[in-house]
Formats: structure tokens, C-alpha cells, sequence
């Protein structure tokens, strides 16, 4: 018994003893994580030499675009071929992928030869390209191997397929694996050769233009270290590898790696080390001498769980070697270190990959799964625990699951084709859908026609009690000259915070505007009062402003923006005629708002103010831009809400009476349409929308154009798309549901250019709803779509205002300035520029400015009261 004990422990040490002289011997095989993380860095940088257009002719790691552009998501169906090309003998597979709520895959296949006489005959009698693995037709090398393809199948005549994609096997890898698991966004394969292939953002990708949604990227990373940058980190082994290869030079992290070379390597160490009398008595033996004799399938076997020692001696005696117990340890454990190198390398390069999809993400934690094939990968007993857990170790900020691909080469290529024709149809349906609101010049045109057939009804007094658009008189019958001077208050009401401002006009040299202004809230209860609570309460912050700016007992002209719906009968005098946003004071509708204000004023008898001007924030806005710029008589908000004003000549104007000069008409456009006269242009989005409104079948033109509801338009598509499967993979999020949850200022923050679709998913994510890549450019696209048809209408609309003043003044030619506020207009990307293209077009008669307005609403109103009193001094004098 003591005997068996002591025999154990002496094989013990001595074995122990052999794995240290191994390990010695072999040191600089063996890699650290500091090695590791080293190399892993050397690859990001040959990663982004691939992708750029400058570095790319002389990457080594070539990054070539796939143009496979999404990976699956489940909802794939249809019957498909794959054609499996790699080898003497090839595969036709039928694949058949099903979605009725249990996703499957069925495949059928059968195997043909090649024969030797195709395999290096003309290129007529076979259809490859870029020959390896022992095929030589010719007339092929250089040619676009679908061309080919074709061509063979217009030749037999009997038949036609519609070739959807040419598939690499890494690829096929991905998406086999992206089919069970949609996290899957990354390929690898490790077996006779290696590669690998990620989904990349298309920003990086400098070989294919666009820089929206991702494309999987075909890594042929077997070529790392090409360039020397392996160079310190490849043995003798290595070298001698690589110099009796059959592409020397070429390849280098491939035969570092993959299974094609593991055996061999094996086999050179043991003969260096035999040479050396650290193995074997110094003896040789042909057949371990003989180049390919010790496989990668013995290095698997000699590392199994059990007999690894047992069967080490079992190669060692085939290769005609008398082995040793010392010897067998010795080749296990130089099994071992070449495996385990082979591994960790693979993981250097995988987290490499890992990061740059971290980062593209900008995600603190990424999720990810890596399918995998190969035989060195499925069948050697270690290899993928000991990738798995180098991968871990290396990259501990991401979560990583390996997912083993089934028959990537043919059901991978049905996947590509399958996800291609998913992509297609949704695409259609989406484009079937989108169609309707996008508008073609032979529509805008119409829409301009109607614009002034619109204008004339509201002017005209037979027709103006039925017009929707009531082109308003304002009394406003002058822009500024530029000569007005003074010191003028303004009252801005339209909400519950108004605000008071002084505003100093000045002329001559020093021309220009001052403006000091205060906000005061209007608390609940005041709104909800009576109507000389409301006003006293207005007069006590005008009393109270007074007093901060030193001016307590003076008597000024001033100005009154109360953006409620009125009925203007002259400069200063206005007429409630409905309360809104809140309000509801009582004693109010119906009545003269500048008398109730000149009211509360005599209440207080402690100032008089002589209230010269009730002013609409429209022709507040032309008249801030008229004190810039002399041309400007037309006035444009497009923001919350929208509206438009213009100087029309007095004999057009028929509600008031006189045929001299000119009036500023506040055209309330916001109701065309609610005739019924847009009806042909409203989609059923449009529909949707209003009849959940406020104010259903009123302000129409308003809901198609305007801030408020940009937003409600988009999340209604939205959701019919998601109903259909065409987006969130037909999952709609409770937060979707919710009106007004799509506020329009998401628009401007989605369609900014400097907004990757990373920034687009966070938005989407902040609304509760889990994106793709994909979904991320389809919001995207139908915010564009949204936003580009408001611009379009607000521009077929002022195209009829600009053209009506042309004809009214008898020019061949006119040129105009439009003020604009808003900030649909302000903040939108491209919502201005859609919008003063669209008038060019339309209107190409006339040279049309635009100019953004500063305060429209207090300075307006200020500037609407200096132009007055300059005329009544005029008048006096």
C-alpha cells in the first residue's frame, strides 16, 4: 500500500516536473492578460484602417461591407433556396421559415459533386469565382459571380430564381444565430480557417455612402499581423509555419489560430524539442517528421477529459515514436499551451470587437451574443470554456453569450435572403403608407389655388359669415419708417404668466430698440374669477412695474397682445369672443377687452394709460421684422399654433369701409380646410388626430402644420405601423399609446444631422418604447416625412399670400420680406429651408425674404403703438 502511495506521488512530481520544463520551454507562447489586452488594442487600431477610405488599400484587416444591413427579428417567413459553394462537393437546400407565433426553420438538402473536369475546366461550365480549395476554370477569377449564375440559368431556360444575396459563411453564422437570438450581432468562426463579422455603424463605414442604421462588416480577420504588427508576439513556431505554408507571408493570425495549423504547430515544437534531447531520447521518427502527420483532431483527443495521457502515447506510437511516460505528459502539455493560446488570442480579437460595439452604442453595460461555428470551436474539449471565460475576463463591462450556429453556410444564406425580403416588404408597406403624405408640385400648386380662392371669400362681405378663413381686419394701416420715437408700454396676455414691458424707441443716429420687461403670474383663482379681479389684477402688476422701473404716475401710450379669439373693430377695440387655455373670468366674453382695461385703471386712480393698440402676435412679428427691414408686410408664426398676416390694399378689404391705402388683414389660415376643401389631401392620420382634438373638424390646416400636433401625427403612425409589424417588431409600449406623448420638439431632436440614431434610440427609449437600429431610421424617416409636409403647405400657403400682393399692385415681379416666429420654424432642422424653397417654386415671380422675428409679442405690440401714435402726431400736425 505504501509502495502504490509513493509510486503515485513519484509519477506525480515527475509529471509536475514536465509541465514546468514545457512551460519554460514554451514561455513565450504563453500569454498574459497585460499580452492580451495589447493585442486586443492593435486590433481596434487595424479595425478603423479597414474602415477608412484612405487606410483601406493598405489595411491587412480589410473590413469589407457585406451591405447585409439588419440581422433577424423573428417575424421572417417564406419558402427560400440556399446554394452551399466552398469545397469539391456543394449543398442545395430548400429552406422553409415560418412565423405563426412559433418561429421555425425546416430544411431539406442534397449533396451534388463537382467534377474534376468542371472543377478545372471553362468558366461556361461552372459559375465560381476567386478560386481556392483546388478549382481552376477559367475565365471566372475577376467576374461578379451572381452575373455568372444568371447567365447558367438563361442557359438552361427551364427555370428562374431570384438571387437575393451572396452570403459569406461568417455572415451566414450571425444570422443563423441572430434568428434564435436577436442580440446576436456578431459572427465567428473557428475551425480550418477563422473569421469573424459585426454589425457596424454605417457613420464608420467609409467604402459605402450613408451614414444611417448598420451593415455587417466581413472583418477577414485571418489577415491581422500581415503588416508586422504580430511580429512580437509570433514564435519561431510561427514563422516556420507560416514559410512551408502555401501563402507565405499572408494569413498570419490565422495560423496562429485556426485549426488548419494547430496540429501542425504541435508537431514542430515536438520536433525542435526532440532535437534539443528534451523529449523523446533525442530520437526522430519519419512520420513525426512528416509535415501534416500530427492533426488538430489529435491535439483535440490528447486534451479529452479522460485517457488524455493514454492517448498522447497512442499518436506518439503512429508517428512511430516509443514514448516515454515523461514524453506523453510533454505532449499534452504542449497540446495545451497551443490550444490555450489559440483561444486567448481569438479572445483578444473578440474583445476588441465587443468594445468598438460598446462604444458605438455609448450603452455603460453592452448585451451582446457572439454565434459561433467551426470544428476547432464545437469539438475540442476546451476551447470554448477557455474563449468564453479569456472573452469575460477581458471585457467584464459587457455581458456576452456564445451562441453554437446550425449550418450557417446554407441555413445562414436562407436567413440573409429571408431578413432581405422582410426588410422589402415592410419597406413597401411603409412607402405605400407614407405616399399619402408626400406632396408633389402639381399638389402644392392646388393647394396654393385654393389658399387664394380661401382669401377672396374672407374678404369679400357676401362671403365672409361661411368663409373659414376670415382675413380679419387689424386696423393696423402702416409698418414702421423707421422715424417713430418714444417710450411705450406693452402688455403681453396669453397664458397664464404675462408680462409687461417698456419699450424706448429711438430715431436718428442712435435708432433702435430698448426693452425692459417683468413677468407676473396670474394665479388660478384670478383666471377663474370675475372679469375685474382679472383686469385689476393685470392693472396692479402694470402699477407694480411702474414703480421698479422708477416711472410711478406716468402716463403712456401702450400696447395690448391678448392672444385670444376677438373680434376686432378698430386700432383699440377689440371684442372677446371666447376664453381659452384656461380661462374662464366671467363677465368677459362678449365685451370690449380695452375697455375693461381702462376700466380697472379709473378703479385704481392711481395712473392713466392711454391704450392705443390691441394687437394679434402675428402683426406683432411683421411689425418687429418691418422696424428691421422696410419690405417686410407679411407676418408668419408657425409654432404651437399657426397664423399669417399681410399688407392688403384697402379696396379689397370689404368689411370696413374706404378705398385708400392699406390694412394689415390677419388671415386666422389655421381654419382652411375646415370646409372640406383640403379634404383630399388629409390622410387618415389627419383624421385620427383631429377628431381626438379639443376642437374637432375646426383650425384643420393648423393640425397639419403646426407644432401642436407634428407630434400626434407622427406617434398615430407610429402605432399603425406597429400594429401592421412593421416597426418595434409589432410591439406597441403602453407609452405609445398616450396622447401627446410624441411632443413635437422630439421631431427637431430626431431629424437633427447631428444627431446620430444612437441619440434617436435614447429618445425612443425615453418614451418608453425599445428600438433597433432599424426602427430608430424608420421614426426617423417619418418624422421627416411629417415635418417636410407642414413645410411644404406653410410654403404652397405664403406662395398664395406673396402672389396675391404681387397682383394687387399690377407687378411683373415683387419683392417681399416675411417676418417669422415660432418655433417649428426656429428650432426645426430643415423646416425653414423645406418651407422657402417650396415658396420659390410656387411663387417664382416674386423674391421673397425671410427674416426672424425678435418678441414679436411685446416688442410688436410696442412698435404697432409708436407707428400709431406717429401717424395721430402726423394727423395732428
Amino acid at each position: 500500500m505504501i509502495a502504490s502511495h509513493l509510486l503515485a506521488y513519484f509519477f506525480t512530481e515527475l509529471n509536475h516536473d514536465q509541465v514546468q520544463k514545457v512551460d519554460q520551454y514554451l514561455y513565450h507562447m504563453r500569454l498574459s492578460d497585460e499580452n492580451l489586452l495589447e493585442i486586443s488594442q492593435r486590433f481596434r487600431k487595424e479595425m478603423e484602417k479597414g474602415l477608412g477610405a484612405t487606410t483601406h488599400p493598405t489595411a491587412s484587416v480589410k473590413m469589407l461591407p457585406t451591405f447585409v444591413r439588419s440581422t433577424p427579428d423573428g417575424t421572417e417567413h417564406g419558402e427560400f433556396l440556399a446554394l452551399d459553394l466552398g469545397g469539391t462537393n456543394f449543398r442545395v437546400l430548400r429552406v422553409r421559415v415560418t412565423d405563426n407565433g412559433l418561429q421555425k426553420v425546416e430544411m431539406e438538402n442534397q449533396i451534388y459533386a463537382i467534377p474534376e473536369d468542371l472543377m478545372r475546366g471553362s468558366g461556361t461550365q461552372s459559375f465560381l469565382v476567386s478560386w481556392t480549395k483546388g478549382f481552376k476554370s477559367s475565365g471566372v477569377e475577376g467576374k461578379d459571380v451572381v452575373t455568372l449564375i444568371r447567365k447558367a440559368i438563361q442557359r438552361r431556360g427551364d427555370f428562374d430564381i431570384d438571387i437575393v444575396a451572396v452570403v459569406n459563411d461568417t455572415v451566414g453564422t450571425m444570422m443563423t444565430c441572430g434568428y434564435d437570438d436577436q442580440n446576436c450581432e456578431i459572427g465567428l468562426i473557428v475551425g480550418t480557417g477563422s473569421n469573424a463579422c459585426y454589425m457596424e455603424e454605417m457613420r464608420h463605414i467609409d467604402m459605402v455612402e450613408g451614414d444611417e442604421g448598420r451593415m455587417c462588416i466581413n472583418m477577414e480577420w485571418g489577415a491581422f499581423g500581415d503588416d508586422g504588427t504580430l511580429d512580437d508576439f509570433r514564435t519561431e513556431f510561427d514563422q516556420e509555419i507560416d514559410m512551408g505554408s502555401l501563402n507565405p507571408g499572408k494569413q498570419l493570425f490565422e495560423k496562429m489560430i485556426s485549426g488548419m495549423y494547430m496540429g501542425e504547430l504541435v508537431r514542430l515544437i515536438l520536433v525542435k524539442m526532440a532535437k534539443e534531447e528534451l523529449l523523446f531520447g533525442g530520437k526522430l521518427s519519419p512520420g513525426l517528421l512528416a509535415t501534416g502527420h500530427f492533426e488538430t483532431k489529435d491535439v483535440s483527443d490528447i486534451e479529452g477529459e479522460k485517457d488524455g495521457i493514454r492517448k498522447a502515447r497512442e499518436v506518439l506510437v503512429r508517428l512511430g515514436i516509443d514514448p516515454t511516460q515523461e514524453d506523453c505528459v510533454a505532449t499534452h502539455r504542449v497540446c495545451q499551451i497551443v490550444s490555450t493560446r489559440s483561444a486567448s488570442l481569438c479572445a483578444a480579437t473578440l474583445a476588441a470587437v465587443l468594445r468598438r460595439i460598446k462604444e458605438n452604442k455609448g450603452e455603460e453595460r453592452l448585451r451582446s451574443t457572439i454565434g459561433v461555428d467551426g470544428s476547432v470551436y464545437k469539438k475540442h474539449p476546451h476551447f470554448a470554456k477557455r474563449l468564453h471565460k479569456t472573452v469575460r475576463r477581458l471585457v467584464p463591462d459587457c455581458d456576452v453569450r456564445f451562441l453554437r450556429s446550425e449550418d450557417g453556410s446554407g441555413k445562414g444564406a436562407a436567413m440573409v435572403t429571408a431578413v432581405a425580403y422582410r426588410l422589402a416588404d415592410q419597406h413597401r408597406a411603409r412607402q405605400n403608407t407614407l405616399e399619402s403624405l408626400k406632396l408633389n408640385r402639381e399638389q402644392l400648386l392646388e393647394v396654393k389655388k385654393r389658399m387664394k380662392v380661401e382669401m377672396e371669400r374672407g374678404l369679400s362681405k357676401e362671403t365672409h359669415a361661411i368663409a373659414p378663413v376670415k382675413m380679419l381686419p387689424t386696423y393696423v394701416c402702416a409698418t414702421p419708417d423707421g422715424t417713430e420715437k418714444g417710450d411705450f408700454l406693452a402688455l403681453d396676455l396669453g397664458g397664464t404668466n404675462f408680462r409687461v414691458l417698456l419699450v424706448r424707441v429711438r430715431n436718428g443716429k442712435r435708432r433702435g430698440v430698448e426693452m425692459h420687461n417683468k413677468i407676473y403670474s396670474i394665479p388660478q383663482e384670478v383666471m377663474h374669477g370675475t372679469g375685474d379681479e382679472l383686469f385689476d389684477h393685470i392693472v396692479q402688476c402694470i402699477a407694480d412695474f411702474l414703480e421698479y422701473m422708477g416711472m410711478k404716475g406716468v402716463s403712456l401710450p401702450l400696447g395690448f397682445t391678448f392672444s385670444f379669439p376677438c373680434q376686432q373693430n378698430s386700432l383699440d377695440e377689440s371684442i372677446l369672443l371666447k376664453w381659452t387655455k384656461g380661462f374662464k373670468a366671467s363677465g368677459c366674453e362678449g365685451e370690449d377687452v380695452v375697455t375693461l382695461l381702462k376700466e380697472a385703471i379709473h378703479r385704481r386712480e392711481e395712473f392713466d394709460l392711454d391704450v392705443v393698440a390691441v394687437v394679434n402676435d402675428t402683426v406683432g412679428t411683421m411689425m418687429t421684422c418691418g422696424y428691421e427691414d422696410p419690405h417686410c408686410e407679411i407676418g408668419l408664426i408657425v409654432g404651437t399654433g399657426s397664423n399669417a398676416c399681410y399688407m392688403e390694399e384697402m379696396r379689397n378689404v370689404e368689411l370696413v369701409e374706404g378705398e385708400e391705402g392699406r390694412m394689415c388683414v390677419n388671415m386666422e389660415w389655421g381654419a382652411f380646410g375646415d370646409n372640406g376643401c383640403l379634404d383630399d389631401f388629409r390622410t387618415e392620420f389627419d383624421v385620427a388626430v383631429d377628431e381626438l382634438s379639443l376642437n374637432p373638424g375646426k383650425q384643420r390646416f393648423e393640425k397639419m402644420i403646426s407644432g401642436m400636433y407634428l407630434g400626434e401625427i407622427v406617434r398615430n403612425i407610429l402605432i399603425d405601423f406597429t400594429k401592421r409589424g412593421l416597426l418595434f417588431r409589432g410591439r406597441i409600449s403602453e407609452r405609445l399609446k398616450t396622447r401627446g406623448i410624441f411632443e413635437t420638439k422630439f421631431l427637431s431632436q430626431i431629424e437633427s444631422d447631428c444627431l446620430a440614431l444612437l441619440q434617436v434610440r435614447a429618445i425612443l427609449h425615453h418614451l418608453g418604447l425599445e428600438s433597433t437600429c432599424d426602427d430608430s431610421i424608420i421614426v426617423k424617416e417619418v418624422c421627416t416625412v411629417v415635418a417636410r409636409r407642414a413645410a411644404q403647405l406653410c410654403g404652397a400657403g405664403m406662395a398664395a399670400v406673396v402672389d396675391k400682393i404681387r397682383e394687387n399692385r399690377g407687378l411683373d415681379t415683387l419683392k417681399v420680406t416675411v417676418g417669422v416666429d415660432g418655433t417649428l420654424y426656429k428650432l426645426h432642422p430643415h423646416f425653414a429651408k423645406v418651407m422657402h424653397e417650396t415658396v420659390k417654386d410656387l411663387a417664382p415671380k416674386c423674391d421673397v425674404s425671410f427674416l426672424e422675428s425678435e418678441d414679436g409679442s411685446g416688442k410688436g405690440a410696442a412698435l404697432i403703438t409708436a407707428v400709431a401714435c406717429r401717424i395721430r402726431e402726423a394727423g395732428q400736425r
